[in-house]
């Protein structure tokens, strides 16, 4: 997936505050792309998570090269479609049918799993605050407020080459949205994530591998199955 979030404005939040939102966003990348897939019937694919807190002394290049007090996050790799065509009629002309519909689904769900994160921080926040969530209280625009910008920009890059119209891309992109939004809100979904955030806290080396991940939200869900 490759995307980063930054938390900026950070100095009246309390520390763990902070860790927690970041953990609970890429934890729901992580859960859309293992559970998500797997619910789809879609091939696992490869990923990721670091996690890391820059303080003032620290500069570190392989997240963004700049000191800061910020706090960085990044899943890597998750994607199904490695590289975007030009579009997605170029890059399915010699597709059979059953191809073509394997190959958009792959498309859809990349999507999904991008939204999945920023939902599942903004979902947190509203529990956090005795708020109500629901579509249509949180539209896919405000994302950006919950470390969704980068990922609303991959989301637009994606929706470009899939679809020519702009009315059509804003209906897919709805359809879409509260697709994500109903994947963190399924109750084994969203403690698997609330699992998995809890896991990114505890490492102390900040980097937790595929199987682990995998592990993890397994464990979630059959937890909450049982109870």
């Amino acid at each position: 997936m490759n995307r980063t979030h930054t938390l900026k404005n950070t100095s009246q939040l309390p520390h763990q505050e902070v860790s927690r939102k970041i953990a609970i966003h890429e934890a729901g990348h992580a859960a859309a792309i293992y559970l998500g897939n797997q619910q789809k019937g879609l091939p696992p694919v490869f990923f990721q998570i670091f996690i890391k807190p820059l303080n003032k002394d620290v500069q570190s290049s392989e997240f963004s090269g700049k000191p800061s007090d910020h706090y960085i996050a990044k899943v890597e790799g998750g994607r199904l479609i490695h590289t975007l065509p030009s579009s997605l009629d170029q890059a399915t002309k010699d597709f059979s049918a059953a191809q073509k519909h394997a190959y958009q689904h792959a498309f859809e769900a990349d999507i999904i799993n991008l939204l999945a994160g920023p939902l599942a921080e903004a979902r947190y926040v509203a529990l956090r605050d005795d708020e109500p969530i629901n579509p249509n209280l949180l539209n896919v625009h405000a994302l950006q407020y919950y470390g969704g910008s980068s990922d609303l920009e991959i989301v637009n890059e994606y929706l470009e080459c899939f679809i020519d119209s702009a009315e059509l891309r804003e209906r897919k992109m709805t359809e879409l949205f509260l697709a994500a939004f109903n994947f963190v809100s399924e109750r084994p979904n969203w403690h698997a994530i609330a699992v998995l955030a809890d896991t990114i806290l505890a490492n102390e080396e900040n980097i937790i591998k595929c199987n682990d991940i995998i592990d993890v939200l397994e464990s979630g869900r059959r937890r909450m199955a049982v109870s």
